[in-house]
């Protein structure tokens, strides 16, 4: 059995003209009105299906095809993107889910547990921190009042926007524990194209460490300051970007980090900066070595602060350790591949995903499709067309399966 090609398709080419941007992508940053529009467009798909349509108190969003008694095999991810995202990321997780029920549906097969797709608010922490907001509170992670609170980069808070957009439901968080869950995801990275191999199952994701700095200097005539004499936050700003990159270099792959965004005050040519803002992202695949980087970075900042005579504070915006996902599902999707006669490459993700938080109540993996060039969070994100559908008619068996596996502690590896 196969999906409908066309159909999920045309969905994703429909999703994609909410909000367009040039070069072919999106901008729907989470709870904007655009954000809003792609929500009511694919809620609209749900209930064509005539799914159970749940809203919970944060907007996440699921509909449940209840077609057989006991807890859901989910899937899904998430509609929001970055300011200039692509149309793949997140978006094709959710309707692959929506093809594969109605493709049952048309089939006249009945699964035996429900099958529920879901989009889950601010998984992109584009506008609000942390990301992967919507599926935190859902498993439970952080309390719905702390995440309601919570403020964004433009001074808007959570609970308002909900509301402005009519998303703030009622359905209490924590939500109901799916039997399983599984996310279909473009890969946002080179590997399985650098290798030649058309689908990736994914072992886990590497831990995540956000925090935003601040750097206090002084303000002063960019001409008539001495050099040795100043307080400069960009100078400082400039060796924190290098040091990063370096520490990067020496720890070796899978260490990643990244300063994605720097804000300097007053911001003008002619004048040495008060304050520098600057985000700073770490990554890396096993928790100790990314504690021994955050430390290592920590020490940076308090040495440099003293060699430039300015002050240095940070903020943890998010913090996720890394996670490991059910061998059992993963050996599950390796099959699935197989009987299309495709090998999977098995990789961790190098991007967070709504799958990592539903790891901590249920059987959980996912599923990567290439993305052409490694390009994300791009208007230039592309994936084939016969690697999306590929991908699809994967997910579409895997739930069937995952719908017929019985989870105990006793089959548990």
């Amino acid at each position: 059995m196969r999906i409908n090609s066309g159909r999920l398709l045309a969905r994703i080419a429909a999703l994609a003209e909410v909000s367009p941007i040039s070069g072919g992508g999106n901008c729907r940053l989470a709870l904007t009105p655009e954000d809003g529009h792609g929500r009511d467009l694919v809620v609209s798909w749900m209930k064509d299906l005539d799914l159970r349509v749940s809203i919970d108190v944060v907007g996440n969003v699921i509909g449940t095809w209840e077609c057989a008694p006991g807890s859901p095999v989910m899937t899904g991810s998430h509609i929001d993107t970055v300011r200039t995202g692509g149309r793949f990321d997140g978006t094709y997780g959710v309707l692959a889910g929506l093809e594969v029920i109605q493709c049952l549906q048309d089939a006249g097969i009945t699964p035996k547990r429900p099958l529920s797709v879901g989009f889950f608010t601010n998984e992109e922490g584009a506008r609000f921190a942390p990301d992967m907001l919507g599926s935190l509170v859902y498993v439970g992670g952080m309390a719905v009042e702390d995440a309601l609170d919570i403020v964004a980069i433009d001074g808007a808070q959570l609970a308002d926007e909900l509301e402005a957009i009519g998303y703030r439901g009622s359905h209490p968080c924590p939500g109901p524990t799916p039997h399983a869950f599984v996310e279909l995801h473009v890969e946002q990275g080179p590997v399985l194209q650098s290798i030649g191999r058309r689908l990736g199952t994914v072992t886990g994701v590497q831990g995540i460490s956000w925090q935003e700095v601040t750097i206090n200097g002084q303000s002063n005539h960019a001409g008539t300051t001495p050099m040795s004499m100043r307080k400069d936050p960009a100078y400082v700003a400039g060796r924190i970007i290098v040091f990063l990159r370096e520490l990067a270099t020496r720890y070796g792959a899978p260490q990643v980090c990244t300063v994605g965004k720097v804000d300097l005050v007053p911001n003008l040519v002619n004048v040495v900066p008060a304050t520098a803002t600057l985000t700073v992202d770490i990554r890396n695949t096993d928790e100790l070595t990314l504690q021994k980087a955050e430390h290592e970075f920590a020490e940076f900042l308090s040495h440099l602060a003293d060699e430039e005579n300015v002050t240095i504070s940070s903020r943890q915006l998010a913090r996720f350790e890394p996670v490991t996902f059910d061998e059992r599902v993963v050996d599950i999707i390796d099959s699935v591949c197989a009987s299309f006669a495709v090998a999977p490459h098995q990789l961790p993700s190098g991007a967070g995903h709504d799958a990592q938080m539903f790891a901590r109540v249920c059987p959980t993996a996912m599923i990567f499709v290439p993305s052409i060039n490694g390009i994300s969070h791009n208007p230039a994100e592309l994936t084939d067309d016969e690697d999306l559908v590929l991908g699809c008619d994967v997910l579409l068996h895997t739930m069937l399966r995952l719908a017929n596996t019985s989870f105990t502690e006793e089959n548990s590896r």
